[in-house]
């Protein structure tokens, strides 16, 4: 039986299957990428709901995994050397989970580290621009008279759907014929500006027709299918 009792974030969501990868997550845009992932990997891993509703990621059991106070954190049990290994931050687990399978990344070093760019251009920019026009346009931030804000991140927004639109022209995914965790880190992402932020129009996604052509054949992806939508809100 493997032990987790280092692990003080294991006694606020025990494990049933403390052998397979632990994921603490919400379904967010951050959150699925490690869902998507681990199903298109097929690796076996369970899946905690973390209510970032109710400040759960702010718990001391949450903080011991993860400073950072943000979803997703993880348990490897089977880290290097046989080891268990606890990760936080995304674009970390996503790396990790690709160097310990060799795939959704390209083995050739210069289109690894190419893949890796458009990683960190999700980190970046995507992920922060996009959730500041959720929390302008569809949150409390909707509220507040003066329109610059959202303005500024709208354009931003735009630009960076741009930016993507750009690489996507003549491509199938990001990294030509080969579907990796570049895709993975944006689908969430584009998926939500669009339909849970309420900003297709604001951004003028339908500008963007390779966009909006990758991220119809991401959404069909089964595991993507599935991802999107662990772990179950509880």
């Amino acid at each position: 039986m493997t032990d987790l009792s280092a692990f003080p974030i294991a006694t606020r969501w025990p494990a049933r299957h403390p052998d397979r990868i632990q994921l603490y997550s919400s379904p967010t845009p951050n959150g699925v990428k490690i869902s998507i992932a681990l199903e298109e990997l097929g690796l076996p891993y369970e899946a905690h709901f973390v209510n970032i509703g109710q400040n759960e990621s702010w718990t001391l059991e949450f903080l011991s995994l993860n400073p950072n106070g943000k979803i997703p954190a993880m348990i490897d049990p089977d880290g290097p050397g046989g080891k268990p290994i606890g990760l936080f931050e995304s674009g970390a687990i996503l790396l990790y989970l690709t160097d310990k399978t060799g795939k959704l990344i390209p083995a050739d070093p210069v289109r690894r580290y190419e893949t890796i760019q458009w990683v960190f251009f999700q980190m970046a920019s995507i992920g922060p621009i996009f959730g500041q026009v959720g929390f302008f346009n569809k949150f409390a931030g909707r509220e507040i008279a003066d329109k610059r804000p959202l303005e500024r991140y709208r354009d931003e927004s735009r630009r960076l759907i741009g930016v993507l639109d750009t690489r996507l022209k003549g491509r199938k995914w990001i990294m030509d014929d080969d579907y990796t965790i570049a895709d993975i880190s944006m689908l969430g992402w584009v998926r939500n500006l669009i339909g849970f932020y309420e900003a297709r129009e604001l951004v003028g996604f339908d500008d963007f027709p390779d966009v909006a052509a990758w991220l119809e054949r991401g959404l069909a992806r089964p595991a993507v299918q599935k991802g999107l939508y662990i772990p179950a809100k509880g």
